[in-house]
């Protein structure tokens, strides 16, 4: 038996109301518990499988995403960026919340983006302990910036009196990811795969866990350029072009560029895999991103295949 082509329905989402568009028809709700229980109701009263398309809008879209996901509704997050390309390139150049729903539908009905999974009650936990943890990282940065020479000792008391108040949060929060890493057997067994790596360690490996749950479950290529570490071709005619990294999730790139510097003086493997580039005159920057996006790939064959022995 075929199963059903599934109705897409555009879903703007701002603080306050979602723009839902279903069918050709318009509809707001509010974005809050009673406008979200409304709009599983009309989702459902349709005889068709429905499947919403809405972006990711830096966390805004959790509440509804997760009624959706407990209505069993198919949901799929899309970069903002594809969507309003996608809006250009169908002349739409005026932008408000109807348009934006209108064409979230176009999209899905034309290009048909699988649906996004729901994240676990862990897993959720985990991303946003480490979105917190780079959080007061910049600030800690921020803060140590502030320490120049010259200020009046009551400015300089109260800016290290905020270091030490965020050293002992950013403490206190590793011992926590720490803790939710070591409680769930499954993220405790990945934990120990990728951290059998010369090069990963605990902060690395939770910004991985946290920020790219995908891991193991794609091909090398796909969770590359997930992680914005693929190079991309650009070439036109007889000119052959730089190939450049583009996009991606930046906090998980710069956490194995980190890991690659790393590994890059340590590593076995990657060591000289790393040297062999630098002496064919390769810059310094590229050797780190390829050194990068070769431990990515052996992490995420590593998970893909328990049986895989890691030797990096």
């Amino acid at each position: 038996m075929n199963t059903p082509a599934p109705v897409y329905a555009g879903m703007d989402i701002s603080r306050n109301t979602l723009e839902l568009s279903l069918q050709g028809k318009a509809f707001e709700f509010s974005h809050d518990a009673p406008g979200c229980a409304s709009l599983l109701e009309t989702l459902n009263a349709l005889k068709e499988p429905v499947q919403v398309i809405c972006e990711a809008t830096g966390g805004w879209e959790r509440p509804v995403l997760c009624a959706l996901h407990g209505g069993a509704v198919a949901v799929s997050v899309i970069n903002p960026r594809l969507a309003r390309d996608f809006a250009k390139a169908a002349g739409r150049m005026a932008k408000t919340d109807h348009i934006d729903a209108q064409m979230l539908a176009e999209f899905g009905r034309l290009m048909q983006p699988p649906p996004t999974q729901a994240p676990s009650p862990m897993q959720q936990e985990l991303c946003a302990w480490v979105t917190r943890r780079d959080q007061l990282q910049a600030i800690l940065q921020g803060e140590k910036t502030r320490l120049i020479p010259g200020l009046p000792n009551s400015v300089l008391k109260d800016l290290k009196a905020s270091i030490k108040r965020l050293e002992r949060q950013l403490q206190k929060i590793k011992k926590h990811l720490e803790h939710l890493l070591s409680s769930c057997t499954e993220l405790s067994e990945k934990a120990k795969r990728l951290q059998a790596f010369q090069g990963v360690g605990p902060a690395t490996t939770a910004t991985l866990l946290g920020h790219l749950p995908e891991l193991g479950t794609l091909s090398n290529q796909q969770i590359a350029a997930l992680a914005g570490l693929a190079p991309f071709n650009d070439d036109s005619g007889p000119r052959r072009g730089v190939r450049r990294i583009a996009g991606g999730r930046t906090s998980v790139r710069c956490a194995l560029y980190m890991a690659a510097l790393s590994a890059a003086r340590c590593n076995p493997v990657l060591k000289p895999f790393f040297e062999r580039l630098r002496s064919k005159g390769k810059p310094h920057k590229l050797a780190i991103i390829a050194t990068a996006r070769k431990l990515l790939c052996a992490l995420n064959t590593s998970l893909a295949n328990p049986s895989f022995s890691p030797c990096l």
